[in-house]
């Protein structure tokens, strides 16, 4: 592959200009984050346990993850465990969680709310409890 040198580029437009409609870019990516607060963090693993245990008792009858009502967009979000687990897991350690890819076509009936997982597994604990 043959490199083209930086003085062999056209000019950019740009250059200079504090309007430079690129500088949102990297003025995003230079921001850092405020570290999670200690009860933030508490809550994250908190989250981190239950879903742990609601994937263990839920998976094995066919839920394939939680599904989230979106403020923002009124629309439902689908989050196989995985993906769920894994967002939990950046927010904990970034600060923060990058955007990722919807599910492709889910089934809703596949994806339990946090709520309905939370029951269930009151439920199933208050069950095994009464023997």
């Amino acid at each position: 592959m043959q490199v083209v040198p930086h003085d062999a580029l056209p000019p950019d437009p740009f250059e200079d200009d504090p309007n430079d409609p690129a500088k949102a870019f990297t003025d995003a990516e230079d921001q850092l984050e405020e570290p999670i607060s200690p009860d933030e963090r508490t809550e994250l693993l908190a989250d981190l346990s239950d879903l742990a245990v609601y994937q263990a008792l839920l998976e094995p009858r066919g839920v394939r993850g939680i599904v989230v009502d979106c403020g923002d967009c009124d629309e439902p979000h689908y989050h196989d465990w995985h993906l769920l687990r894994a967002s939990l897991e950046q927010l904990l350690q970034d600060g923060r969680m990058r955007p990722h890819e919807p599910a492709f076509d889910p089934n809703p009936g596949d994806y339990m709310s946090w709520d309905y997982c939370r029951g269930f597994a009151d439920g199933v604990t208050a069950n095994e409890s009464a023997y």
